[in-house]
């Protein structure tokens, strides 16, 4: 103890003490607080406890310094409006844990000069990892293999088929989407798309064609392709049903063309769901949740990739063998009242 002004001052707690107090090697004592796996149950919680005892700190920095690990990521992305990355970063901080890991989020607004800036200053930081983000699920360029951490693609395929890319299964989330409306009894099915130059809405749009060969159905009229808005939904809702009557259902690429289609069969009188059922995609849940009514959709489990994403970049950092190629990653579908008939 040493004495300063007649008070006491209590030595701050060191590794050394919390290995003396819990009668173990500093070796092992490091290894137990780090949450290295070669340490006995029994002595891990013997090495806590001791170290709750003492109020021992980790040194953080001395920590990084012996790791080699700043214990920071990086996340790039190019979806400025937030829509997609904003719960991809939720997902992956989930499975990084609240102050284990610390995560930059850059933005390249789509621009490569920009991203390339980003990518630079995330490399001078030392991040250990780097997760980039798409704003739709076209193949982008790859970062290249000289980076020195490695490189999660999410949403958006890096077109390196070595590069480990996580993307949403588009095609299962269209098939889902038809087998629904059928399982609702539907059987008089259109289809209306976003812009053809998607590759999401392509693998929707196949998606959905496979379930109703499959159930011996035809689609009713050509797919309507054109752009994702509520205003499409609208126009495109009411060739269809001036065309073709008979339509008992209606598959909608996104959520936004979905509440413009709501929108036509409620100025027709068509009642939804009893007359005609709708199905979205996207579960954009500020107009999934506040349509009339309320939207079926698909989610793409967007939380669930940045989890994934994240603990893919920790197998890499550890020395685990990383997988390559695009890896489909399972959607769901969230019903609501579009599809659920009043009794």
């Amino acid at each position: 103890m040493v004495q300063r002004e007649g008070r006491a001052e209590r030595r701050v707690a060191t590794l050394s003490d919390v290995a003396q107090r819990a009668g173990v090697s500093l070796a092992t004592a490091s290894k137990a607080l780090n949450g290295r796996s070669e340490v006995a149950p029994a002595t891990r919680q013997r090495v806590i406890a001791a170290a709750e005892e003492i109020s021992f700190t980790p040194n953080q920095l001395a920590r990084s310094l012996v790791e080699n690990r700043t214990r920071t990521v990086g996340l790039l992305t190019s979806d400025l409006e937030g829509r997609f990355v904003l719960p991809i970063l939720i997902g992956a901080e989930d499975a990084f844990g609240a102050g284990r890991v610390d995560v930059f989020l850059c933005d390249a607004r789509g621009d490569a000069v920009r991203e390339r800036h980003h990518l630079n200053a995330l490399l001078e930081r030392r991040v250990d990892g780097i997760i980039v983000v798409g704003r739709q699920t076209d193949p982008r360029p790859s970062l290249g293999h000289e980076l020195p951490v490695p490189v999660v693609y999410v949403y958006a395929p890096s077109d390196d088929p070595s590069d480990l890319s996580l993307t949403p299964d588009n095609r299962a989330g269209g098939r889902l989407s038809v087998e629904h409306l059928i399982a609702c009894g539907r059987s008089r099915i259109a289809y209306i798309s976003g812009d053809r130059s998607y590759v999401a809405a392509r693998d929707r749009v196949e998606g959905a064609l496979g379930a109703l060969d499959d159930a011996g159905l035809e689609l009713v009229g050509e797919v309507m392709y054109s752009e994702w808005s509520e205003h499409w939904g609208r126009d495109a809702a009411a060739m269809l049903l001036t065309k073709h009557p008979e339509i008992d259902g209606i598959v909608c690429g996104s959520d936004q063309i979905a509440r413009g289609a709501i929108d036509t069969l409620r100025d027709l009188r068509r009642a939804v769901p009893d007359d005609v059922v709708v199905i979205g995609f996207d579960n954009w849940e500020i107009l999934a949740t506040n349509s009339r009514p309320a939207l079926t959709t698909i989610d793409a489990n967007m939380q669930e990739l940045g989890r994934t994403a994240a603990q893919r970049i920790f197998e890499a950092i550890d020395g685990e063998v990383t997988e390559q190629g695009i890896h489909y990653q399972p959607v769901r579908l969230v019903i609501r009242g579009s599809t659920i008939e009043r009794r």
